[in-house]
C-alpha cells in the first residue's frame, strides 16, 4: 500500500511537465519514380530542447529565432533521417523552411526532396530523431505511392519501416497505431488522473457523511465496469467523429476543459455530490477527452482508406492501455480499503493533490502561461 502511494504522489509530482499530447512529428513523403518530395512536422519545443532556438532566454520562440537556426535544424535533423533505395543511399536536400500550427502548438515545416539512383523495389527509412533525448517521441510517417498510402510509427525499439511493393500489410499498421494507442493513454496524464480520480471511491461508499469500504468485490467491480465502459463510449465516438473530420473545436478549449473535468472529477471525492452514477460523469466528460486523444491522426490527415484502419487501431491501443491501468489499480485498492490510510490519504490527499495538479493546467492551458518551465 505505500509503495502505491509513493509512486501516486510521484507521478502527480512529475505531470505538469507531461499533461500535454506526447511528442510526436509527423513525416510526410511522396515517391514517383525515383524522386521523392518530403515534408516534416517537427515541434519547436522539441527543437528548442534538442538544440536551442529561444536565444534570448525569455520563453517565447519567434519566427526570427527560428529563421537564424534553419540551417542547423536542418542539419540537426536530417542527421537523423536516412532514406535508401535497394541499400543504396538517397541524398536529401532541404528546399523551404516553413511553419505551422498544430493542435498542440507551433511546430517547424520543413519541405526536402530526395533523388534516389533509380526507381525504388525496396525504399528503407530509418528515423531516430529525438530518441537520445526523449524515448517517448514518436515519429508517424505517412507515404503516398502510385495511389496507395503506406503509415507507420517510429519509436526507438522500431526506428527502421521498408516498402516493398504491396508487402506492407495491414497487420503493420495495425500493430503501429495499436501501440501508439497505448502509448498515448500511458504518457497522457490528464487523462490518467481522470481515470483516478473516478476510480479512486469506487472501494468505497459514502454513509452517514463518511467514506466506508464497500463489502464485495463485486459491487466495487461492477462501479469500475460501469465508469470504463461509459468513458470508452463517449471518448469512441468524439475521437471517430474528429478524425474523420464531422467536429473541430479549438485546441485551447479542448485542453482547458479535460483539465476542468479533472479538477471537477477529484473534487467531487472531496465533496461528494454525485455518490452514486460516476458513469455519468465518465460519460460527459469522456466526450470531450475523445477529442484530445484525435489530435494524434488529425494532425497527420491520413486519407479515409488508411484512416479506418489507424483509427480502429488507435482506439483500441488506448482502450488496451486504459484495461492495464484498470487491472493494475482495482485488487491493490480493493484490498486496500479497510486500511485507514485509504480514504484519508489515498482517497483524501490523493483526491486534494489531482486538484491541484489539474488547476494548474487548467490555468495553464486557459490563459495560455506557463507556471513551471
Amino acid at each position: 500500500m505505500r509503495r502505491f502511494v509513493l509512486i501516486l504522489l510521484l507521478s502527480l509530482s512529475v505531470a505538469p511537465a507531461y499533461a500535454h499530447k506526447p511528442s510526436d512529428s509527423y513525416l510526410m513523403l511522396s515517391l514517383e519514380g525515383h524522386h521523392l518530395t518530403g515534408q516534416w512536422d517537427i515541434a519547436l519545443r522539441d527543437l528548442d530542447y534538442a538544440i536551442g532556438l529561444d536565444t534570448d532566454g525569455n520563453g517565447e520562440i519567434t519566427w526570427g529565432e527560428v529563421k537564424a537556426k534553419h540551417t542547423e535544424i536542418a542539419a540537426y535533423a536530417l542527421a537523423r533521417l536516412a532514406i535508401a533505395a535497394d541499400d543504396v543511399g538517397c541524398p536529401m536536400r532541404v528546399t523551404e523552411h516553413l511553419a505551422d500550427n498544430h493542435s498542440d502548438g507551433a511546430y517547424e515545416v520543413m519541405r526536402f526532396s530526395v533523388d534516389c539512383p533509380a526507381t525504388p523495389r525496396v525504399l528503407t527509412i530509418k528515423y531516430t530523431l529525438f530518441f537520445d533525448l526523449d524515448p517517448q517521441h514518436r515519429g508517424l510517417l505517412r507515404l503516398e505511392e502510385q495511389g496507395r498510402t503506406h503509415t507507420a510509427v517510429f519509436s526507438p525499439d522500431r526506428a527502421t519501416w521498408q516498402s516493398e511493393g504491396q508487402s506492407v500489410g495491414l497487420g503493420s499498421q495495425f500493430r503501429d497505431f495499436f501501440e501508439t494507442g497505448v502509448s498515448h493513454i500511458w504518457t497522457g496524464f490528464d487523462h490518467i488522473l481522470f481515470l483516478c480520480a473516478l476510480l479512486l471511491p469506487a472501494v468505497l461508499e459514502h454513509r452517514g457523511g463518511r467514506w466506508q469500504a464497500v463489502t464485495t468485490f463485486r459491487k466495487a467491480l461492477l462501479d469500475v465496469i460501469s465508469i470504463v465502459t461509459a468513458f470508452t463510449i463517449a471518448h469512441s465516438i468524439t475521437l471517430s467523429l474528429a478524425v474523420l473530420g464531422f467536429i473541430t473545436l479549438p485546441s485551447r478549449l479542448i485542453e482547458s476543459t479535460i483539465a476542468a473535468s479533472v479538477v471537477v472529477a477529484a473534487l467531487n471525492n472531496l465533496y461528494p455530490l454525485i455518490e452514486k452514477r460516476l458513469w455519468i460523469v465518465a460519460f460527459v466528460f469522456g466526450l470531450v477527452h475523445g477529442l484530445g486523444f484525435a489530435n494524434v491522426l488529425t494532425d497527420l490527415a491520413l486519407p479515409k482508406p488508411a484512416l479506418a484502419v489507424s483509427l480502429v487501431s488507435f482506439n483500441l491501443g488506448v482502450e488496451a492501455g486504459q484495461l492495464a491501468i484498470v487491472a493494475t489499480f482495482l485488487p491493490v485498492a480493493y484490498l486496500s480499503r479497510r486500511s485507514w490510510l485509504y480514504p484519508r490519504l489515498v482517497l483524501g490527499a490523493g483526491s486534494l493533490s489531482i486538484v491541484t495538479v489539474a488547476s494548474v493546467w487548467l490555468i495553464e492551458r486557459s490563459l495560455n502561461v506557463s507556471i513551471f518551465l
